[in-house]
């Protein structure tokens, strides 16, 4: 037995590289406080109440990562943005039912803390929390060394939003003629990933040659999630949205059904609107179908917003003000038998 005094920092783990971690953030995170929050970061626990001009309010809560996106952040050593693809897939997520993002809290958990690093992707994170208007709270930094390899991280993240009961937004009241109406993305977002990555290991692209209206393919793959909290909440204060549907992991042909009542279906046309070039490349290099390319990915459309056929035009002209490319992709229509829910042709 060696009488060698052994502290924490000899196995792996750095207290004051933590609350160092703590310290830098500290600035980015004050920035995303709404007047709801008790108290700051540090304690064990935030307080958050809720805001008086809810009457009947309900929480609705949802949590996601960022998936192996992260890795692509790891091999190109780009961690500013991936904090922004965590708010957004969890924020996203909880407005579709007509939820109004109050808190998040993160959880970042690495092998070896680096500092400098660990900042940006929380940096990250408080201005996707600051662009949706949703305070960052606090969080968790795990620090477990073996656990993951070297210049390796995890990420996971948790949303609470509000809203008043009898405006839950759940697509029952959805009936054939409604329009749905497509909102643009901002590239793959954070679905299909895996897939992006076997294409560009057996493609082996010049990542850095210009691609798109002078971006380069690593910057539109790398291009995080669009946050689409704001504008929707505005079109909310004016209009009836009927349904809206996040389109994550399956794409638009699995998306768009969680909303929808058993006897319709989404009609979409294919034409409606422009496939993004990241799209036509992943299609191309990847000998990709139609089929599994509209289950994999988003294909341009990040949101999918369901209205009558009376209110699509001024929704439509009303998110184009608020900085939004809007496309109508087609209607809703009676199902015939067990067919599939969305249909695209």
């Amino acid at each position: 037995m060696s009488n060698t005094s052994l502290s924490y920092r000899d196995a792996g783990v750095d207290i004051d590289a933590g609350d160092q971690l703590v310290e830098n953030i500290k600035p980015f995170a004050k920035r995303t406080m709404r007047p709801e929050v008790l108290g700051g970061l540090g304690g064990f626990g935030a307080l958050v109440e809720i805001s008086k001009k809810y009457r009947n309010p309900v929480l609705v809560s949802g949590t996601d990562g960022v998936g192996t996106k992260l890795k692509l952040a790891f091999d190109w050593d780009k961690h500013d943005t991936v904090g922004i693809d965590l708010v957004a897939m969890s924020v996203n997520d909880i407005l579709v039912q007509g939820a109004e993002p109050l808190f998040f809290l993160d959880y970042f958990a690495c092998g070896k803390l680096d500092v400098a690093r660990a900042t940006d992707v929380i940096k990250g994170i408080a201005q996707g929390c600051e662009e949706s208007g949703c305070a960052l709270i606090g969080g968790e930094t795990a620090e477990m060394p073996g656990m993951y390899p070297p210049g390796e991280y995890d990420l996971a993240g948790f949303a609470v939003g509000v809203v008043e009961k009898d405006r839950v937004i759940n697509g029952r009241n959805i009936t054939e003629g409604d329009v749905v109406l497509g909102l643009a993305g901002n590239g793959a977002h954070s679905n299909g990933y895996s897939l992006i990555r076997k294409i560009i290991e057996r493609d082996n692209p010049d990542l850095d040659a210009e691609f798109d209206n002078g971006k380069t393919l690593r910057q539109a793959v790398i291009a995080p999630t669009r946050l689409y909290v704001k504008p929707i909440l505005a079109a909310l204060q004016q209009f009836t949205i009927k349904g809206m549907a996040h389109i994550t992991g399956g794409g638009i042909t699995e998306n768009v059904p969680r909303i929808l009542p058993q006897n319709t279906v989404a009609q979409i046309d294919a034409q409606s609107w422009p496939m993004p070039k990241l799209f036509q490349w992943l299609q191309q290099a990847g000998n990709v179908s139609a089929h599994e390319m509209y289950r994999t990915f988003n294909c341009g459309i990040g949101m999918v917003v369901v209205v009558s056929a009376e209110d699509a035009a001024a929704v439509q002209d009303f998110l184009t003000e608020q900085g939004e490319t809007v496309y109508r992709l087609g209607e809703i229509r009676s199902r015939n038998g067990s067919e599939h829910q969305t249909q695209i042709a």
